[in-house]
């Protein structure tokens, strides 16, 4: 792959260029920078997989307490899983996991093959469609409401505004008050629904964070509104953008998608090997709790630190011929849902939808291919998915 060769280097998450394609930049710091401190974003960079992975692991030194947002939304640090160390994450991880437990996401599996099969028929219908508002965030949206109990008529809205959420200023390289504001009305919203299920609690998982209870522990409000609202913002954009990722990738890699859409058992490889190759959740923040040295670099406490995942899992010095994308790598130990204490939580529930819909998207629709010489992608430090990804059905 061909490297980034200026002068002098930059790294700037909040460039066009970087949305559109990371991978060259992520090479030159693994190659030249593995430890790099941007004047861009006032932070250092790491890498290389090795020192992801310590990152994850050494959480008393890569602290989540500061937030784990390259740009964080207000009010979250300290009050969701990805803000917190432990042993506070500890508990609060078992609260939610008891919440989140497998036995109670099972039961979404037939309604999440209804909700494929009818929207796949409309697509069928118009031949040319936006993969990501056509088929992604309808199946993303609509199975989180029903898990959450959401009311339907609330999808466009909640989508809207968590767009605007994830979503970072290039020009002011911080959250605008549009960003914010999405994010206020989010949290805004979780909170009339939080009163409504304290007052009459229904089968879904905001009444099972509200009634989760371990030796007489339960979830404070503000943590059940943030974790909620968290919940929101990783299924309607990090699940749904997951979805779009690995349609784009299947539409550079024909051969592949081909051979997924003839033989079912390998979509659970063609999952781990996306989630490796080319997946939305890019990089995430720590704040250094001591000083540390690493590569030659001192850094100090108090110093953010961004952990580039999508270029970890890039790594020749861990994964062979990295920038193909292989159905049959053994991706074991990839970073695509985090690490160390940090492991996404809501990894099972991500894999299953994406086996659903992914699986019934590749048997109906094999052939397809990219409609537009150039796709804008979304303007964010955090995760990388186009706005639209528009697709033709067809050779």
């Amino acid at each position: 792959m061909e490297t980034i060769t200026e002068q002098k280097f930059q790294f700037n998450p909040y460039s066009p260029i970087m949305d559109a394609d990371p991978f060259p930049f992520y090479k030159t710091l693994r190659d030249h920078y593995p430890c790099f401190w941007s004047d861009d974003v006032n932070m250092w960079i790491l890498s290389r997989y090795d020192d992801i992975k310590r990152a994850g692991v050494e959480w008393e030194t890569f602290s989540s307490s500061e937030g784990n947002l390259v740009d964080e939304l207000p009010g979250r640090s300290g009050s969701t899983l990805g803000t917190t160390d432990p042993p506070r994450h500890d508990r609060l991880r078992k609260l939610i996991q008891s919440a989140f437990a497998k036995n109670n996401l099972m039961h979404l599996m037939d309604p999440t093959k209804e909700l494929v099969t009818e929207v796949l028929d409309k697509v069928l219908e118009m031949g040319s469609f936006d993969f990501v508002q056509d088929f992604s965030s309808q199946i993303t949206v609509g199975t989180l409401f029903a898990m959450m109990g959401l009311p339907d008529e609330d999808h466009h809205e909640v989508r809207r505004n968590v767009i605007l959420s994830i979503q970072s200023d290039q020009e002011t390289r911080q959250k605008g008050p549009e960003h914010i504001g999405g994010f206020k009305f989010l949290t805004n919203y979780v909170e009339d629904i939080v009163r409504q299920r304290r007052a009459d609690p229904k089968d879904d998982l905001i009444s099972r964070l509200i009634l989760a209870e371990i030796d007489g522990d339960k979830l404070e409000e503000a943590e059940i509104i943030m974790t909620s609202a968290t919940i929101i913002l990783a299924g309607v954009e990090s699940l749904s953008s997951f979805l779009s990722m690995m349609a784009y990738n299947m539409a550079t890699f024909p051969d592949a998608r081909r051979r997924i859409a003839a033989d079912a058992s390998l979509m659970p490889k063609a999952i781990e090997e996306t989630l490796r190759f080319n997946t939305s959740a890019q990089r995430f923040k720590r704040v250094l709790t001591k000083d540390l040295e690493m590569h030659g670099q001192q850094m100090k406490k108090g110093d953010f630190v961004m952990l580039c995942y999508g270029s970890a899992n890039r790594d020749e010095r861990f994964f062979r011929n990295p920038d193909v994308y292989d159905l049959e790598r053994n991706t074991r130990g990839h970073l695509g849902f985090g690490g160390g204490v940090h492991l996404c939580l809501g990894n099972m529930f991500a894999r299953m939808i994406t086996t659903i819909a992914m699986g019934e998207f590749f048997t109906r629709i094999p052939e397809y291919y990219i409609s537009t010489e150039q796709l804008d992608w979304n303007p964010s430090t955090t995760f990388r998915s186009p706005v639209k990804l528009p697709l033709t059905i067809g050779k």
